[in-house]
Order: structure tokens, then sequence, then C-alpha cells
């Protein structure tokens, strides 16, 4: 913005300081005027002469001690404005030079440079308190903008991979047109449809950053139930065992998004497990007020150094057992974490203790069962694969 140049804080403090000393220096002229040079006679010039029994004592009247106190006192206020504007100068620039430094690092966060930062020492005041406000927000600051640029270049990777792989399908299509067009068809129908699920999983990605969805009570031992439901043929075709159990858990938000991330964790949690004969349990209950959702799977052990980066966009885990049909678009934990972060909720993922493996818990602002429809009580929901084999195919 462009704005009419005007005097610098650093003059205004100076002249505000100089004005305030020479007030108070003609604020003491004033006291002893009142008080000392006003109670004396102002007769003709000369002495004044008093008779105390008998001792004549002479002094000088009122006009004598103003022309001799006048210079004076004017010398000193002149000193005292000299002195108020040379000392405010200086102190002035000692209290603003945190706040010179601060503009200084605004100057260079709006010119695109995020890696500066303050570090002011000493100890807490406004000035520090506030530089340590704007350190925090660039280190924020920073981290999104190269999370987000490191986002549409892995964004951009993946994308570019379908389609490269359609150009490479249909080339080879036009220089062999004897080809089988069946098996050229089904290729590019399988290489769309992973071009589709990875464009709708980023729409959802920045949907669920934006909050903008409508909230409405969830319970989230029946949106686990429905997720269970539709996995469970996943589930059976590798002989995992899948259980679902808990009690009652509302939470406010919205019915889909939920369902997306508990849907994203079961898959999650029997893709990456072992190839045959793991186990999925997923809990959901209320603990001090929160709604706690916890899917555990069996699998290979989890590298601490891993645990960090797993719900990072398209980090897939290149550690860990995933099918080849199921891999996804490396989105899903990425989803997970931003469904729960626009219902302001935590994730915590951690290891196994034994075994290997991975627990996933989540914690979800709870309602009270005022605000939503259906009873309270607990409900116990139990899926396990040897319940489905006894079912007709």
């Amino acid at each position: 913005m462009n704005r009419r140049r005007g005097l610098s804080a650093r003059l205004r403090l100076t002249i505000s300081y100089a004005g305030f000393l020479l007030l108070a220096g003609a604020l003491l002229l004033a006291v002893m005027w009142v008080f000392v040079l006003r109670w004396l006679p102002d007769v003709q010039p000369g002495p004044i002469q008093r008779t105390f029994g008998g001792v004549i004592i002479t002094g000088p009247n009122r006009s004598d001690l103003l022309r001799g106190f006048a210079p004076a006192a004017a010398m000193a206020l002149a000193f005292l404005l000299v002195l108020g504007l040379l000392g405010g100068w200086v102190l002035a620039g000692r209290m603003l030079a945190p706040l010179t430094r601060i503009a200084d690092a605004a100057r260079m966060t709006a010119n695109g440079s995020l890696s500066h930062r303050i570090r002011l020492q000493g100890r807490k005041d406004e000035f520090r308190e506030l530089a340590d406000v704007f350190d925090a927000m660039l280190e924020q600051l920073e981290s999104h903008v190269t999370e987000q640029q490191r986002f549409a270049a892995n964004a951009s990777h993946e994308l570019r991979t379908p389609l490269a792989i359609s150009q490479t399908l249909l080339d080879a299509a036009r220089d062999d047109p004897a080809r089988d067009q069946g098996e050229l068809i089904e290729r590019l129908r399988t290489v769309n449809t992973r071009a589709i699920d990875l464009t709708e999983a980023l729409l959802l990605l920045s949907r669920t950053d934006r909050k903008s969805f409508t909230r409405e009570v969830v319970d989230l031992s029946l949106v686990a139930e429905e997720a269970a439901e539709t996995l469970l043929p996943l589930a059976e075709e590798r002989e995992i065992v899948l259980d679902v159990t808990g009690e009652k858990a509302r939470t406010a938000g919205s019915a889909e998004l939920v369902l997306r991330m508990v849907t994203n964790l079961v898959q999650n949690a029997i893709v990456h497990n072992h190839p045959a004969g793991g186990t999925v349990t997923v809990h959901t209950e209320v603990v001090d007020g929160a709604c706690v959702l916890r899917v555990e799977n069996t699998g290979r052990p989890v590298p601490p150094d891993l645990i960090p980066t797993i719900t990072e966009p398209f980090q897939r885990g290149t550690q860990r057992v995933r099918a080849g049909e199921h891999a996804g678009v490396g989105l899903g934990l990425a989803i997970v974490h931003s469904i729960v972060r626009a219902h302001d909720g935590t994730l915590d993922l951690t290891p196994r203790p034994t075994g290997g493996g991975l627990v996933v818990t989540i914690r979800l602002p709870g309602v009270r069962s005022g605000h939503g429809a259906g009873g309270a009580g607990p409900v116990h929901m139990a899926r396990a694969l040897e319940t489905v084999r006894d079912q007709p195919h």
C-alpha cells in the first residue's frame, strides 16, 4: 500500500520524551513561583529592609529574584529540551531495535524468504513475545509451503504416470494394428480407473482441508460396522480375521467423511498385513468425553522412523506388505489425517508391542447423548472370518 511518508516512530517517541521532560521542568519552575517567589513583596527597586529586634535585615525583592532567576530557568529548560531530544533519540532507538529486526524479517518474508528467523535474545517482554510468535508463524508457514510443494510435485508425478502408460499403450496399438484390442482396452480401463481414483482422492483431500462439510451426529460404532461389512470380502480373500467391537461413540462431523476415514483405516490394516492368517481389530469407545476409534492389525514390524512419514501424501511405506491391486494411490492415511484434523481430532500411530503390525488410535470430540438420535447404552459387535465362511457364497 502506498502511504504518504510521515514522522517515524523513533522521532515521535523522541519528541514525546523531550516534551515530557520540558513539561516536568516547567512544572518545577511553576512550583517555585507558587510556593516561593509569589510570597516575596514586590516593592520599588532596591533591597528589602526588615527589622527584627533592632537588627536590620536586607534582601532582594521579587523583581530582583525574577531578573536573576528567569535567565537561569530559561537555560535550564533549554538544557532539558536538548537532553530530552538527544536522550530520547538514543532510548527510542534502543527500544525500537527489536521492532526494526521484526520489520526486516517481515520484509524478507514478503520477498519470498521463509527460512529467516528473528531469534531475539534476552528476557521475555512484548517485543520478544512478538518475535517468538513471528518465528513460530514463519516455521509453520515454511513447513506448510514445503509440504504443499512436495505434494504438488508428487501429485504431478502420480498423475503423469497413468497418462504416460496410456500413451504408451496407444502408441503400441497404433504401431501394431493386429494387436488384441480387448487386452488393450482392459489395460487402458485399469490405468484410467487408477487415474480417476487418484483424482477423487486429491479432491477429497482438498475438501477436508477446507472443512467445507455439514456437521451432523455420527456414531463411530455404526460407521465401523458399515466399513467392516464393505471390506469383509477383501478380508476373506486374504484370510484375515476382522473383528469389530466396542460401544456407541457419537461425534459431530460428516458421515461421508467419517465413513471414508474408517474405511481407509480398515483397508490399510487388511492390505498391510500378513499374506494370510492375520487379524484386524476395530474397537470404539468413549474415554473422558472423547470418541475413540482404535484399529489394530498384525503384520511385519513397522520401523520407528517410518511412523512419522506414514501419514504424508504418497508415502506408501516400502517396507510394509501390500497387495498389488489394493496398493492404492498413496493417499489413504493422508486422507485419514486430513479428515481427523478437519473434525478437530487427533491421530496416533504406534507399532504393536509384540508380533509386528500397527495400532492406529483416533480421538474425536464427543457429543452428549441428548444431542443425537437413538439410545445410549453399550453395543457389542463382533465379526470373524469363520462366521462368514458358514454363509452361502
